[in-house]
């Protein structure tokens, strides 16, 4: 008997479908089914991460190309980022060829894992074919002024002398160098995203094929609020104070105004008075300190004053101005009124700072002191302090006080947005070039779209320090005037690499286009995805921002589509003693490692069976080695019952046995099941386990002399459908057993296999028969028994007899083709 020699038979099929194009995808008359895996950042390594995310996709991939579907499954590589950056900072290396040597190794071992993608339509996100278009876009978001550039607070390394984006500041660190992060104010790009808001918001309900809890984070992150905004003015100030309120029923309880330290106001207020040397101080300690904690729930509130005073609109009370850690520049119009008596984080400050606190709203139903709060009262109620509008249900008041502020022209009903504009620039090296230039005369200038891609240079120094590294580049930092012709600077901040993977999906459907970033007839063929697979840390940002950029190129005719994703799935983490798998912590599994020891089809069939795509999976080395034993177990089994392919026949349903009927039903079952499972729930792991008792109902069937005399047809029909059901998750030992067995043509080109409905109905069932509850006996009856007859079978069992002797039986239940229940007393 020939030994399972994994890595024989895996290297020969994948040679064999590299060869052979085996997963090209075209346009052609057939449905389309376009499945996606979020690209990965070439870091060198793949991950038991990247294993379950892709050998997920895989599957769905290999399953619907059986169903008869056209399916593209394209794979690329996120290769802009501060990684690259960084290794050229520690060892010496460009970017460029760090990258391009952690591709071609990835690529290897992605290679090794024979998942089915369709590598001619690769695209690299770091090469100019790819950037250059990433570039056009920018320009056509310019010309429709959705790209523009502001002074915006934002972090940086003192020590680096670099600005740090939020996902690059640990702890309120600088990842680099470990130095405390603080804000700095420079001009910046931005994306207005802002404008979509309403619609990325609207929209979400298209979403139907997308897990509820993302559809809920992103409607959280664009945080639409119904309120008012309402103008304070300022004693001895020449301008307004705006705020926005979700509760204008307050308005006539706010006894204090807080001000963002942030706020373009505040050195204005405070300068040449008593009060700016201890202003300037708190603004310089919340620097230091990020918006998460200053935001945070348990974290104290405190502010200083700053001596300026507020005039309520509607009391024509003077109010203090104070600046506090809690109110944030961008939020809402960053300053708020403060009402204490019904804002939780409002009491505990003016507690603390002794600041009145006033109630305008009491509750109905239990007993209130206004002069004794323990804490805000944030329900609903009856309005009181609050002049004519005293005794409405402060539902109603919202509308009425908001109408009154109308009418006296201090402010209107609006709607807010949590959602702020999306900051793409970056001081870095290795991202895609702005493609902006300077000039004296004519002010900012888009480059030429004639003249894309505007390259990186090679001729740059890495040192980690100052600004980017762009501007030791003279070639690159002096160019020509689009406009004029004059002399003229290049923009040196380079894109946020979400922006390079906000378009990604579009470019796979024509990836070698030199003119257009991609045909619209193929988009067209091709978009939605239908399927996108990836981590739910992604499910705001990256899913946000590809939603945007989508519904831009809708509008600009670009995009055939308004929203990328139809269906998501969301893949859980890989954990190892209870935790995520990292270097620090010691516990990571190297993929190579597993796939030299066991094989690649053992490591996949281990990430699939272990848990549900969506849980989190806990590593397990004697659950790959069960998986291990299990392939073996299939190899063996169809090698010993191959002489079976030479006596095919017909099978005639007629003349079957009981053993033959139960092998059959129980093949048919299992083809049902796991279609279904793939299919309408992604249970992979169920679907596996079926194929696993498959195997064991054709060990005890192959040795049983009952079977008639279409045994050999019916282990044909058996060890086929086990070959077939296996291929999506074991992808090159089915195709190996599939020919080992003298099938023509690869097993992943073959039809799914169909159940036959008449073989998963029984002619006999197994009854469970019990006697006041407890299980006492079970029987083997037509499937068509009537009720009298299954209670007379339950009442003559013999050891049924023996425990209801002497009883008197007061009623007999029946749950048709389950169980009797006899009631004995």
């Amino acid at each position: 008997m020939m030994a399972y020699n994994f890595s024989k038979i895996e290297k020969k099929w994948q040679e064999i479908w590299e060869n052979n194009n085996a997963f090209e995808a075209s346009e052609n008359e057939k449905q389309k089914y376009y499945i996606l895996e979020m690209f990965p950042y070439p870091s060198g390594k793949i991950h038991m991460g990247h294993v379950r995310n892709y050998s997920i996709g895989d599957v769905f991939a290999r399953f619907k190309r059986m169903r008869g579907f056209n399916v593209l499954h394209p794979m690329g590589w996120d290769a802009f980022g501060l990684p690259a950056e960084n290794a050229a900072i520690k060892h010496g290396i460009h970017p460029n060829k760090w990258t391009l040597e952690n591709i071609d190794d990835m690529k290897k071992q992605l290679k090794r894992l024979g998942l089915s993608y369709d590598w001619n339509r690769e695209v690299t996100t770091c090469l100019p074919d790819y950037y250059k278009w990433t570039q056009w876009f920018f320009i056509q978001l310019y010309k429709r002024g959705l790209a523009y550039k502001k002074k915006s607070a934002v972090n940086w390394c003192p020590s680096c002398e670099t600005v740090l984006a939020n996902e690059q500041v640990v702890d309120g660190a600088c990842e680099r160098c470990d130095t405390p992060v603080g804000k700095k104010e420079l001009e910046q790009w931005y994306f207005k995203i802002t404008d979509y808001a309403e619609r990325l918001l609207e929209d979400i309900k298209e979403l139907e094929g997308w897990p509820e809890k993302v559809k809920i984070m992103q409607k959280n992150w664009i945080g639409k609020s119904k309120g008012a905004e309402i103008d304070f003015e300022i004693k001895g100030f020449n301008k307004k104070l705006k705020v926005f309120t979700t509760r204008p029923d307050t308005i006539y309880g706010v006894t204090y105004m807080v001000m963002a330290p942030e706020h373009p106001y505040i050195n204005e207020l405070v300068k040449g008075t008593e009060y700016e040397e201890e202003v300037l101080e708190f603004k310089k300690k919340m620097e230091y300190i990020s918006e998460i904690d200053r935001t945070s729930t348990t974290a104290e509130k405190e502010g200083v004053f700053i001596g300026r005073y507020a005039v309520n609109p509607v009391t024509k009370e003077e109010i203090p101005i104070y600046i506090a850690n809690y109110v944030l520049i961008d939020y809402g119009t960053g300053a708020i009124m403060a009402v204490p008596g019904h804002d939780q984080r409002d009491f505990e400050f003016a507690k603390k700072y002794n600041i009145p606190i006033r109630p305008v709203i009491k509750p109905v139903e239990r007993e209130f002191d206004e002069n004794n709060l323990k804490e805000a009262y944030t329900g609903e109620g009856i309005m009181i302090n609050s002049d004519k509008f005293n005794g409405l249900d402060n539902k109603i008041a919202k509308t009425e006080i908001t109408k009154y502020i109308e009418e006296l022209g201090i402010g209107k009903a609006t709607v807010n947005y949590r959602l702020r504009d999306w900051l793409i620039s970056r001081q870095r090296y290795w991202g895609t070039p702005i493609p902006i230039v300077y000039c004296d005369d004519c002010g900012i200038v888009p480059v030429n779209e004639e003249d894309l891609p505007v390259k990186l240079p090679t001729d740059v120094e890495f040192t980690g320090k100052g600004q980017s590294p762009l501007t030791t580049s003279k070639e690159f930092m002096y160019t020509t005037c689009p406009k004029c012709g004059k002399k003229a600077r290049r923009e040196t901040d380079t894109m946020d690499t979400f922006i390079d993977s906000s378009w990604y999906f579009l470019r796979y459907t024509d990836p070698k286009n030199e003119n257009e970033p991609f045909n619209k007839d193929k988009a067209n063929y091709w978009l939605k995805v239908d399927q996108y697979i990836g981590g739910v840390e992604h499910a705001i940002l990256h899913l946000l921002y590809s939603r945007f950029f989508v519904k831009v190129l809708y509008d600009m005719g670009l995009s055939p589509v308004n929203e990328p994703f139809k269906n998501l799935l969301t893949q859980g983490m890989v954990l190892k003693d209870g935790a995520k798998m990292s270097k620090s912590k010691g516990n990571v599994v190297s993929p190579e490692e597993i796939i030299s020891n066991y094989g690649a089809d053992t490591a996949r069939l281990f990430v699939l069976f272990a848990a549900p795509p969506e849980r989190d999976l806990e590593w397990s080395d004697q659950g790959v080695e069960g998986c291990y034993r299990f392939l073996n177990r299939v190899y063996r089994l169809v090698e010993e019952l191959k002489e079976v392919y030479n006596n095919k026949c017909e099978i005639n349903i007629e003349q079957l046995s009981k053993a033959d009927k139960n092998l059959r039903y129980v093949i048919h079952s299992t083809i049902q099941k796991v279609t279904t499972d793939i299919e309408d729930r992604f249970n992979f792991n169920t679907a596996i386990s079926s194929i696993m008792e498959l195997v064991n109902e054709i060990y005890r069937y192959k040795d049983n002399a009952e079977a008639s005399n279409y045994k050999d047809a019916i282990l044909i029909e058996s060890l086929d459908s086990l070959i077939l059901l296996l291929a999506p998750f074991a992808p090159h030992l089915a195709e190996e057993l599939w020919h080992f067995v003298g099938n023509e043509g690869s097993v992943h080109q073959q039809k799914w296999p169909e159940y036959d409905r008449k073989a998963i109905v029984k002619d006999q069932i197994t009854i469970v028969i019990q006697v006041n509850g407890k299980v006492r006996d079970k029987i083997e009856v037509d499937a068509n028994i009537d009720k009298e007859s299954l209670e007379k079978l339950a009442l003559n069992s013999e050891r049924v007899k023996s425990f209801i002797e002497g009883k008197e039986i007061k009623k007999i239940i029946v749950v048709p083709k389950k169980l009797v229940n006899i009631v004995a007393k």
